[in-house]
This record gives structure tokens, sequence and C-alpha cells, in this order.
């Protein structure tokens, strides 16, 4: 799920809430709104299978986090990531250590992604 659809989901349940719940808005008023918000999707939807542009703009690109064991500070602040928050990502793919870390991604669905580093092969 996109950040875009979570967002969606939270709008939509709203909606369907007030038509339910409220008395001065009819369910014909919340029913439209909804339809005319599912049509806003399928228009984004439709668009970012067209354009590599638009894909990027409405979902993001995924961000470098650690690159050969180095941290990289300034998109860490911007993102609001702590360093605990990728150790703890890599500890669930079986890296257990910095120096087992060879770099983290963040990823347009908000996952931080983790590879490690490869070890020497050791020939006989």
């Amino acid at each position: 799920m996109t950040p875009f659809e979570f967002v969606l989901v939270f709008f939509m349940g709203g909606l369907a809430l007030t038509a339910i719940v409220g008395n001065e808005v009819s369910f014909t008023n919340a029913l439209c709104q909804i339809i005319a918000i599912a049509l806003g999707h399928y228009l984004v939807a439709w668009g970012r299978q067209r354009s590599q542009r638009f894909a990027r703009l409405v979902d993001g690109t995924p961000l470098l986090l650690l690159e050969n064991g180095q941290w990289r500070s300034e998109t860490l602040r911007e993102m609001g990531i702590a360093d605990d928050d990728i150790m703890a990502s890599a500890r669930d793919s079986g890296i257990q250590n910095l120096e087992g870390l060879q770099s983290a991604v963040l990823e347009r669905n908000g996952e931080i992604s983790t590879a490690a580093k490869k070890e020497p092969s050791s020939e006989r």
C-alpha cells in the first residue's frame, strides 16, 4: 500500500463514519464524496502507470540511508529516522551489528531495507 493509498483509506473511513453517525449529512452526499475520492484514486493510479515522473511525484523515490557502512546523516535528519530504526530493520534481516551492514535504503513504501556485507570468499 502506497502512502497515498494509506491516506485515502483514512479519508474514506472518515467520510463513511460521518454518513453513518452524523445527522446533518445525508447518505447520498457521503456516497458521492466517496465515489469522487475513489475516482481520484483511479486517476492517480492510471497516471502512475503512464508516467515515471508522475509516479515519482506521487510515490517518492528510494533514499540511501547507509552506504558502505557509513551513515548519511543529512538524509537521516531530513527523514527523521534514528540509527536504531535502521538497526532494528537490520536485525529483522539477520544482521546483528553495524559492521555486518553494507547499505540501508528507505523504500518508497516507507519500509527500510538492508543489505549485508558480502563475506570474502576463501579459496583453498
